[in-house]
């Protein structure tokens, strides 16, 4: 009988867990050689090498206030005379301009989607070499047909709208 393979997956598991007790091992150890200390220590920051130097004792904490504080932030609305308002987007008279191209650009935006995390998934999907999923084809096959069809049931309900309004006119 030939002897059994070892598993990969299992070495490497058994390679980690002695890793992780090598570690809990150091942790333990670093531990106990900083609880030794009693008191914190903290080197100057105008010397970062300089020795050490104990802590003081600490003041006691300020008891928390009971109402919370608030600041005033001058803001306000975006005008001409704002610092934070652009001026050309307002016209003489401090309305705000309608941006045309902008509204544009954030309806095609909408309209597209975001784009794709991952386009290899994205084109195995359209070539439908995924078990178990639909072909992208036929997905965009039956939204088409979807769509066709409730333009149809719209335009003939209009259509019969239209005609009782002539009819009754």
């Amino acid at each position: 009988m030939a002897p059994k393979k070892a598993d990969p997956i299992s070495d490497k598991a058994r390679a980690l867990n002695s890793e992780i007790a090598a570690l809990e091992a150091e942790i333990k150890k670093l531990d106990t050689q900083l609880s030794r200390t009693s008191t914190p220590k903290y080197r100057s920051t105008a010397l970062p090498q300089g020795a050490t130097i104990p802590r003081a004792a600490e003041k006691p904490a300020p008891p928390p206030k009971s109402e919370p504080v608030f600041e005033d932030l001058k803001r306000g609305p975006l005008t001409p005379g704002n610092d934070l308002a652009t001026p050309e987007i307002y016209n003489d008279l401090g309305v705000r301009k309608y941006d045309l191209p902008a509204l544009w650009n954030r309806i095609c935006n909408y309209l597209h989607g975001p784009s794709a995390r991952n386009p290899r998934l994205i084109s195995l999907l359209a070539v439908g070499t995924v078990q178990g999923l639909q072909p992208l084809r036929k997905e965009k096959r039956v939204a088409r047909n979807r769509v066709i069809l409730l333009a149809t049931v719209f335009f003939a309900i209009m259509l019969g709208t239209l005609l009782l309004w002539l009819k009754h006119r």
